[in-house]
Order: C-alpha cells, then sequence, then structure tokens
C-alpha cells in the first residue's frame, strides 16, 4: 500500500476495485451544456464511499473564440490530472502527479475561462480560478490539522482572489505531417498553502504528446504515441516553535510509450522519476524514487480491456527493489462521449 500513491491506484495485495464511474450528461439549454461524473469505492477496509468528482456547466455559445466553464472539475495542470482512470494507459497514476496533486488528482470548485487563438494551427489560453483548501488540493490549502512536511496545516479562510488557486495554461497541437500529431502544452499553479499565514505554492509543467498512425489503418491500428510531462513544486514551509521556515523543491517526470502494434493490443513502456531538494528528503512524501513499468493490454471490444502490468520500484529509503504485478480488468455500458485527443 506504500507504494501507490492514487487514489484509485491498487490499495492492496489482493483484489481493489478502483474506480466505479456513473456519468451523466446532456444539454442544458441552447447555451450550456453539463455533465456530472459520481465516483463509487471500496476502501481496503470494505467500507464504501461516494464523492462528486465533477459536476460542471460549459458555454457553447460565447462570442470571440471564448468558452466559459463553472462547477467542480479537474484543475486543467498538464495532460494526465484532467484524465479520469479510464483513458489512462497504466493502471496506477505516475509518481510526480501523486507528489505534486496528491491522491485524488488536483480538482475543485471554481471557473475557467478559455480562448481559441486565431493562429492556422490550434492554440489555446486558458485560466482557471478554483478553490484552494481540502485533499484535493493538496500542495495548497489542505486538511487542517493534520501534518505535512513537518508542520500542522492550520486553517486559513478565503479572503480574497490571492487565497484561490491560479492555474494558467497554454497549449498547441499541429501536425508535422499527415501521419503524425504534436500537441504541447505549459501550465502553471499559485496559491496559498496551510503551513502558515503568507505561506505559498508554485506549480510549474510541461507536456508533450505525440502520436503516429498512419494513413491506412484496421479499427485504429496500428499506431504509437508518446507522452510525457515534467512538474516541479515550490513550497513555501512557514516556520513554528521547533523548525525554521525553508523552501522545498520538489520536481519529477515521467515518459510513457504506447505501441498498437496489431488490432485490439497494445503494449506500453512507462519510465519515472520524482525527488527533493531542502527540508526532510527522508519523508516518504518527498523521498527520491525511480519506477519502470511495462504493460500489454487487450481490447476484446472497445468497451472492456484487459491488462497485465509489472511495477519495478527503486525507494531511497529500502535497500531492495520493489516489484509488483497487476491484473486490470475494466469495462463500460451505456453512451459514452469521445475523450479529448
Amino acid at each position: 500500500e506504500a507504494l501507490e500513491t492514487g487514489a484509485h491506484d491498487p490499495n492492496q495485495r489482493g483484489f481493489t476495485v478502483q474506480n466505479i464511474e456513473l456519468t451523466l450528461s446532456g444539454n442544458v439549454d441552447p447555451y450550456f451544456t453539463a455533465i456530472g461524473h459520481v465516483i463509487f469505492g471500496i476502501d481496503r477496509e470494505g467500507e464504501s464511499f461516494l464523492e462528486v468528482e465533477e459536476a460542471y456547466l460549459t458555454s457553447t455559445a460565447l462570442p470571440a473564440n471564448l468558452q466559459l466553464r463553472g462547477g467542480q472539475f479537474f484543475t486543467p495542470f498538464g495532460r494526465l490530472n484532467p484524465q479520469h482512470p479510464h483513458t489512462w494507459a497504466f493502471v496506477d497514476q505516475p509518481l510526480v502527479n501523486g507528489r505534486l496533486f496528491g491522491g485524488d488528482g488536483m480538482r475543485g470548485p471554481g471557473m475557467q475561462l478559455s480562448y481559441l487563438l486565431p493562429l492556422p494551427v490550434y492554440a489555446e489560453a486558458m485560466v482557471a480560478l478554483q478553490n484552494s483548501q481540502g485533499e484535493t488540493m493538496f500542495s495548497f490549502r489542505n486538511a487542517p490539522g493534520e501534518s505535512l512536511f513537518g508542520r500542522t496545516l492550520i486553517e486559513r479562510r478565503v479572503e480574497g482572489v490571492g487565497d484561490l488557486v491560479v492555474t494558467p495554461r497554454l497549449t498547441t497541437s499541429f501536425n508535422p505531417s499527415d501521419t503524425q500529431t504534436l500537441l504541447l502544452g505549459v501550465s502553471g499553479a499559485f496559491g496559498p498553502n496551510g503551513s502558515g499565514r503568507s505561506a505559498r505554492t508554485e506549480l510549474y509543467g510541461i507536456d508533450l504528446y505525440y502520436k503516429w498512425k498512419p494513413l491506412e489503418t484496421v479499427k485504429g491500428w496500428p499506431f504509437v504515441t508518446w507522452q510525457t510531462e515534467v512538474m516541479t513544486r515550490r513550497y513555501d514551509n512557514a516556520a513554528d516553535g521547533t523548525f525554521p521556515e525553508e523552501q522545498l523543491r520538489d520536481w519529477g517526470g515521467y515518459m510513457q510509450l504506447t505501441w498498437g502494434f496489431v488490432p485490439r493490443w497494445v503494449a506500453g513502456l512507462r519510465g519515472e522519476y520524482v525527488a527533493g531538494e531542502n527540508g526532510d528528503l527522508t519523508d516518504p512524501l518527498r523521498e527520491r524514487r525511480v519506477r519502470v513499468s511495462p504493460n500489454l493490454t487487450f481490447y476484446p471490444s472497445e468497451f472492456s480491456k484487459w491488462r497485465v502490468q509489472y511495477n519495478r520500484d527503486d525507494v531511497a529509503s529500502r535497500d531492495d527493489l520493489v516489484h509488483s504485478i497487476f491484473l486490470q480488468w475494466e469495462f463500460l455500458i451505456g453512451a459514452h462521449g469521445a475523450h479529448t485527443f
């Protein structure tokens, strides 16, 4: 259990129900669409729980290439954070996402404004403004009273815009050739954290996604994808009666390749690295880790998939390597909208 950082990752030896998701979507009126994702889960003690993962409106008729979103939604930081687990190419989330965004991913209530730039290639600028408190804002105003990075977190109320999380993002996409697509993105997130009255957190990230697919395919096969994200965090750890003030720096990233070599079969390989600077580097949330994960996925149909994955973990606090094997089964029933490319 100590190896996996995501709330939807396998959480025990034996069987894990990673995610049961109910999706509701539809048109509100000529001006807005709405979507909601309700999550049911079972923890390692066997207790069931329920959470509203996302529930938001999206405008459809704003002028000047603008789009507005409002409600509870995943923060538009990087490529993987806004995605749901059933779209992942691997069983578990990358280590850097768990370290910077926490187990549930970075999300919260707020508003987002997007602008499609009038350029010959796709380019979109967006900025989100969201509440900064709770476990889903792990690097910001996390749960008061709990300990994080050697400090007991305090309660900080919202007194102005500066007490919210501001997340700007710029993304672009173009086709180097008729068989290739490349997406690039840069993100930032800025807001308060709970270690002190004036403590702040800054997140920065770069992401890249590349896909090759020939002009003639069989149900989308063959294909090759390459996805990479690199992120860093600067976290003000405020002084208390025992420890002086310090600025913690953490960074990491992952690179994953997938190869759809014949119809219904996909092979994947992911490499990851996370590390920290300053502060207590023996903290499990900050120590150096390296992970390598090959996997193989079979799609009996577009509504289900089977996946086998192996993880090789190198953890700084352990003298030996840790080996894990997962067998994952996922299925879908009912109508399902297209995923973002």
